[in-house]
């Protein structure tokens, strides 16, 4: 019986607690003129993910995405959002903590923060932009990348990544 309350305690465990919405801003610098504007407007999508340890076993993740939309040199709307979520995380082998929390996590995320953003720029006044899926695991292997080049020319990396 002690050995089963033992194995049952070393069990990897893996449970979301909490997913919110920790940040969200909306830009119009350019309103009310911009809506007159006929061209299409250029947008670019950043894309960052962090993740922190709260306590022991827990941690949180979050994704940052930055849309900008510019009609020629006029930025139409700039918006910002940050979800995040807290999961305990426990009896998980060292070597795939990093890769969960940078992969799994983000996985999880991302589709509220993709409703979140799509909803604020409808509601803003702007046709819905559908961002696309993000396969977090080529992130995550891009990020590791930049860093091993970090470490041998001894430049800063950040973890965000733009797309166009």
């Amino acid at each position: 019986m002690a050995e089963e309350n033992q194995q049952a305690e070393q069990q990897p465990v893996f449970q979301i607690q909490r997913v919110y919405l920790k940040d969200l801003s909306l830009e119009q610098p350019n309103s009310p003129a911009i809506f007159l504007e006929q061209d299409a407007p250029a947008i670019e999508v950043s894309v960052d993910v962090g993740a922190e340890a709260l306590a022991d076993g827990i941690f949180e993740s979050t994704v940052t995405i930055t849309v900008t939309a510019k009609v020629k040199d006029k930025v139409a709307f700039l918006v910002e959002g940050k979800q995040a979520g807290i999961f305990e995380v426990r009896n998980v082998p060292a070597e795939q903590l990093d890769p969960l929390l940078g992969i799994g996590c983000p996985n999880i995320i991302y589709p509220y923060l993709r409703a979140n953003i799509a909803d604020v720029i409808t509601r803003a006044g702007f046709p819905p932009i559908h961002l696309a899926e993000i396969n977090f695991e080529v992130f995550y292997q891009q990020r590791l990348q930049a860093l091993a080049e970090q470490q041998t020319d001894g430049t800063l990396v950040t973890g965000s990544t733009t797309v166009n």
